[in-house]
């Protein structure tokens, strides 16, 4: 009988089926980095750099090694590690490439970079070791933003990165486009600047690590999106093979993209554990997580398009200029933000001509890693910003110029060379609209007294980058396929192995309804296993919105394949022909023509385990099955339009959100309500990224914003309740029909907000582009009315 939380026709697939994940988690029984609490444990910390540019004259720990409770401390020379390089496979012209020490050796770059790592007994101890440690610098000036970094005669951050330019790379420049720009109608520009950003996780970084004599084997349990890339880059630079390190993940506390790199830290302290023979923990407190951990998010648009006086889109001229701190990140090295921003651009319209130039500076920052959306809630902003100064330069509708510029006709090949499957960008943008008229937010506009307006954003989210895409950025590690493991045991239930990696998606449940429906089990029968390099063969864990498109892909075609075999054995033990036996939704294998004869998976098992004698000739013992998938092509497209409505506040420049709408199409959604979720986080991180958050310097670049009293975060009373509408277009490429769900949110809020706002002022003659909003602008504008 079909379970009460499955589907009404009888699918896992599409039901809100509540987490499995939730009752441990929620009752306080999840086992994070910090609950690990080993026998004889150490604990570590770093010395970190206090200047932001400098030459290191010397590092003395030796009155840390006297401090009671301290067991060691360790700097680059003591550790002789490797370095960590990311590449591209660009001439020097495009890309240089930065090797980041595990441990600065004779140069730091940024305020907060890791010099030396103290280990002592207790978390105490090692906090009052690092106080005892003498670094002297000879100081150099820093390059604080990327105008200054791109100035003529500016310091080098790097000197083999000549104009601190790390990535500088024109992948488009359509033949004739001056003269397209120069026969317009209505040629519009915008010139803006987004802030630094963090991630912020809930739990910061963190890893324990230990050697296992009796496996020979180096023992690291992280917080990572990414395992199987941390034991590659562990063992590289620490000199041992990778079966002799194996990196398991236990519950995580959120990533958002900041942990699916490599870090510096959690190399360090697994190379102090195999020093001393002693397991080493690091936790990342929240001032380091703030000021020292991979950034994101800084850069700066200079786009020009040129229209038709009808309105519709001729062409595109962009420069785009993003800061990425002072290294490379692996394994998608400096070029991921402005190669995203170049390659996708164009998103949801069709653009005819269009040119690029993305560059990667250098400066004297934490590194730049990936952070849920890369660059796209940027180029979004950009181009809705363009949409918005068109339709006013030619008197139009910004809602009617969006949709004579969408792309309707399925499937279109753009200026980039991009293929984008069907999608709903119109539907999407019709139905947003008509929401927000039907609640009658317009009438609430024209309301006399209230400075009120009203944003959109129509968007795509490129989600299952297949190792075709990243071949095409040139990335000497290419991530894009995903490895599954399926193995039934006696019992007839089954255990599922995927190379992603959960850090609160919910994979345990959406995973296990994709396999559910394969092989006809109850959820509670599927166990999935992720986040361990020695159980899994190989994956490249989380991120992209991969997750359900590429991993829940392997899942399901693993699945496929058992089922294949439980077919297979049950129709020799049936006495009947393969082709006359079938899965039968239930947990069994019974026959096409007569259902009464069946056999369960149990029955099936204990076959293929206990007595393998009666098995067909030619197939082996045991119920096991592997399956890999890669996204065919460009990947798929999912898309969404976001309609927000603000009201500004004449006495302090604020801006409340009164009404917030998504529209969105993630394809086959495998869980609504895991899909709401990741729509409503989404959303949230995206207006802090409009309103509220970040990162600041000082001219010597010293991190402005070391605590939550500076860096701000918004709160419940802050977020509005988002109103979200489902539409459907199932993918053609992966297994179930799902595309990605996990970065639309992020992409889509900046672009509505901001657009909101400057409905709101279109009396006062003032457009502001640069995010976050500032307040005092608001405020400024205001005054004139």
């Amino acid at each position: 009988m079909r379970p009460p939380e499955m589907g009404r026709d009888g699918t896992w697939v599409g039901a809100s089926v509540r987490r499995r994940e939730d009752p441990r988690l929620l009752a306080g029984r999840g086992r994070f980095v910090d609950d690990i609490d080993l026998p004889r444990m150490l604990h570590a910390q770093f010395v970190r750099a206090t200047v932001a540019h400098a030459r290191i004259v010397s590092v003395d720990l030796s009155e840390v090694r006297a401090v009671p409770g301290v067991v060691a401390a360790f700097d680059a020379a003591d550790l002789d590690l490797g370095d960590i390089t990311a590449l591209l496979d660009r001439p020097i012209e495009e890309f240089v490439p930065t090797g980041m020490p595990v441990l600065a050796r004779d140069r730091v770059r940024y305020v907060g970079e890791p010099i030396a790592i103290v280990v002592a007994t207790d978390p105490y101890a090692v906090e009052d070791g690092l106080e005892y440690a003498v670094v002297e610098y000879d100081e150099l000036s820093p390059i604080v933003s990327d105008t200054a970094a791109l100035a003529t005669g500016a310091a080098l951050v790097h000197d083999n990165a000549p104009a601190n330019t790390l990535v500088d790379v024109a992948l488009f420049a359509t033949e004739g486009i001056d003269d397209v720009f120069a026969e317009a109608a209505c040629v519009v520009r915008v010139r803006t600047k987004t802030g630094r950003q963090n991630a912020l996780p809930l739990e910061t970084r963190g890893v324990v690590a230990d050697w296992d004599d009796r496996d020979e084997q180096l023992r690291v349990q992280t917080a990572t999106q990414i395992p199987h890339q941390v034991r590659t880059v562990l063992a590289r630079c620490v000199g041992l093979d990778e079966q002799q390190v194996r990196v398991t993940v236990p519950d995580m506390g959120g990533g958002f993209g900041q942990k699916c790199v490599v870090g510096r830290e959690e190399i360090a302290a697994a190379a102090a554990a195999l020093r001393l023979r002693r397991p080493v923990k690091w936790i990342e407190d929240r001032k380091d997580a703030l000021t020292a951990a991979f950034l994101a998010r800084e850069q700066r648009y200079d786009v020009r398009a040129a229209f038709d006086a009808e309105g519709h889109i001729l062409g595109l001229d962009a420069d785009v200029v993003c800061d990425m701190g002072a290294y490379s990140c692996y394994p998608f090295t400096a070029g991921i933000e402005p190669l995203m921003a170049s390659a996708e651009m164009p998103g949801v319209y069709r653009v005819p001509a269009y040119r690029v130039r993305g560059r990667a500076v250098t400066t004297n920052k934490a590194p730049t890693g990936p952070y849920r959306g890369v660059s796209r809630p940027q180029y979004v902003m950009v181009v809705e910003r363009l949409m918005e100064r068109a339709a006013r330069e030619l008197g139009m509708d910004p809602v009617e110029i969006r949709r004579r510029n969408v792309i309707t006709v399925f499937p279109y090949t753009g200026i980039n060379g991009i293929t984008y499957d069907p999608g709903s960008y119109r539907e999407s943008l019709d139905l947003c609209e008509q929401v927000v008229r039907d609640e009658g937010w317009y009438d609430v506009r024209a309301e006399p007294g209230r400075v009120i307006g009203i944003g959109y954003a129509c968007f795509s989210e490129r989600t299952g980058y297949g190792s075709g895409a990243f071949a095409q950025r040139k990335m000497l590690v290419v991530p894009g396929f995903d490895i599954s493991e399926i193995r039934m045991d006696t019992s007839g239930t089954v255990a599922v192995t995927t190379g992603t990696m959960s850090h609160g998606q919910s994979h345990e449940t959406t995973m296990a309804q994709i396999v559910a429906d394969r092989l006809g089990l109850d959820i509670a029968q599927v166990k999935i296993v992720q986040g361990d390099t020695d159980r899994i063969t190989y994956g490249f864990g989380s991120f992209a919105s991969r997750s359900v498109t590429i991993g829940g892909s392997a899942v399901a075609a693993a699945s496929v394949k058992l089922g294949e075999q439980l077919r297979e054995i049950a129709a020799h033990l049936l006495e009947a022909d393969v082709d006359n036996v079938e899965l039968d939704g239930d947990g069994g294998v019974r026959l096409r023509d007569d259902h009464g004869r069946r056999l369960s998976y149990a029955d099936i098992a204990d076959v293929a385990y206990l007595r393998a004698h009666l098995l067909p000739k030619g197939v082996g013992p045991g119920l096991t099955a592997t399956a890999s998938f890669d996204v065919a092509g460009d990947g798929t497209f999912s898309n969404a339009t976001h309609g927000v409505v603000v009201e500004l506040d004449r006495g302090t420049g604020g801006v409340e959100i009164l009404r917030y709408v998504c529209v969105e199409d993630c394809g086959v959604a495998i869980n609504p309500q895991v899909v709401e979720g990741q729509c409503r986080g989404g959303i949230a991180q995206g207006i802090a990224g409009a309103l509220f958050e970040q990162v600041t310097y000082d001219d010597a670049g010293q991190p402005m914003a070391p605590s939550f009293m500076e860096y701000k975060v918004p709160t419940a009373a802050e977020i509005p309740d988002v109103l979200i509408h489902h539409l459907e277009t199932p993918c053609a490429f992966t297994e179930s029909g799902a595309k990605g769900a996990g970065e639309g949110g992020t992409i889509g809020a900046p672009a509505a907000v901001l657009n909101a706002v400057n409905d709101a002022l279109r009396a006062t003659g003032v457009e502001l582009d640069d995010t976050p909003i500032a307040r005092e602008s608001i405020y400024r504008a205001l005054e004139v009315l």
